[in-house]
C-alpha cells in the first residue's frame, strides 16, 4: 500500500461525475458510455473523458462488442471499496426517511456487485444466523455450517467446494445504509443467483435496485421468516445482538 496509490484512487473516486459512474456500475453490470453519460447527467464527450481516466486508473475494464464499448468495474474489490467509503459517517434520519423513491428502493433491496444488500440482504443474513446455517468465524467472515449446507442443497442451491473450502467464501460486507453486515463472497453470489433464477427477485438493468416478486415474498416468508406485511420497512429486519459499532439494529 502506498500513499501515491491511495491519493490517485481517492482523486479518481472523489470527482462527482466519476463517483456516479462507479456507483452506477456497482451492481456488476456492463453499460455503454451513452448509458453512463445519461446516468451522470453529462454529455457523451464529458463521460468519455472521465471513463478514460477511470480505465487508466484501473477502476474499470472495457469490452468491445461491434461498434459499442461496454464498461464495468474492474472487480468486486472496487464495489467493496465504494461500499466501505459510503459507510463512513452517519446515515442521517433525513436520509433514512427520504421521500425520494429511488433512495428508498436502494435502501430496501439492491445489488452490491454480485450479492444482495439493503434491508432485505441484512434480513436474509440475520435469518441464516438465527438458524445457525452460518456462524460468525472471525476476521469479518461467516462460515457455512453442516446444517446450512444441507439446507442449501434442499433449496436447490449448489454449495460448490469454493463456498465451503475457501477463505472468504462468506465475507461479512458492511451494509452502508443499515450499518450491519450482509453476506458477500461466493456464498452471497450463489444466493443472489438463486433468488433471480427462482424469480423471487428481479434486478434492474440500469440501476442497483432489486424488486421482490410475489413469488419471492412467499419464498422469503417460508424460508427466512421475512414477511411483506409487517408494517414499516424496518420491521422486516430481525433484532440482532451484534449491531455494528454499537448502534441499535434499527437506528
Amino acid at each position: 500500500m502506498s500513499q501515491h496509490n491511495i491519493s490517485t484512487v481517492a482523486h479518481l473516486i472523489a470527482e462527482p461525475v466519476r463517483a456516479v459512474i462507479l456507483i452506477t456500475l456497482a451492481n456488476g453490470n456492463a453499460l455503454s458510455a451513452s448509458a453512463l453519460a445519461e446516468a451522470a447527467g453529462v454529455t457523451a464527450q464529458t463521460a468519455s473523458s472521465h471513463l478514460a481516466k477511470l480505465l487508466d486508473g484501473g477502476l474499470l475494464t472495457v469490452e468491445s462488442k461491434g461498434r459499442h464499448r461496454y464498461f464495468q468495474l474492474a472487480g468486486e474489490h472496487i464495489s467493496h471499496a465504494l461500499e466501505s467509503l459510503a459507510s463512513i459517517g452517519p446515515v442521517t434520519p433525513a436520509w433514512r426517511n427520504t421521500p425520494n423513491r429511488s433512495a428508498r428502493e436502494l435502501r430496501f433491496a439492491r445489488c452490491c456487485y454480485d450479492h444482495l444488500a439493503g434491508q432485505i440482504g441484512v434480513a436474509v443474513t440475520q435469518s441464516m444466523l438465527r438458524r445457525r446455517f452460518v456462524v460468525e468465524a472471525g476476521d469479518r467472515q461467516y462460515a457455512l455450517t453442516a446444517c446450512g449446507n444441507t439446507w442449501l442443497q434442499q433449496l436447490g442451491v449448489d454449495a460448490a467446494p469454493q463456498i465451503t473450502d475457501h477463505t472468504g467464501h462468506a465475507r461479512q460486507c458492511l451494509d452502508w445504509t443499515e450499518r450491519q453486515y450482509h453476506i458477500a463472497g461466493p456464498l452471497g453470489a450463489r444466493l443472489m443467483d438463486a433468488f433471480v433464477a427462482w424469480d423471487w427477485m428481479r434486478k434492474s438493468p440500469v440501476a442497483r435496485s432489486v424488486t421482490i416478486t410475489s413469488k419471492g415474498w412467499e419464498g422469503l416468508e417460508k424460508h427466512f421468516d421475512i414477511r411483506r406485511n409487517m408494517g414499516e420497512a424496518a420491521a422486516l429486519l430481525p433484532q440482532t445482538d451484534h449491531p455494528v459499532d454499537g448502534q441499535p439494529a434499527f437506528a
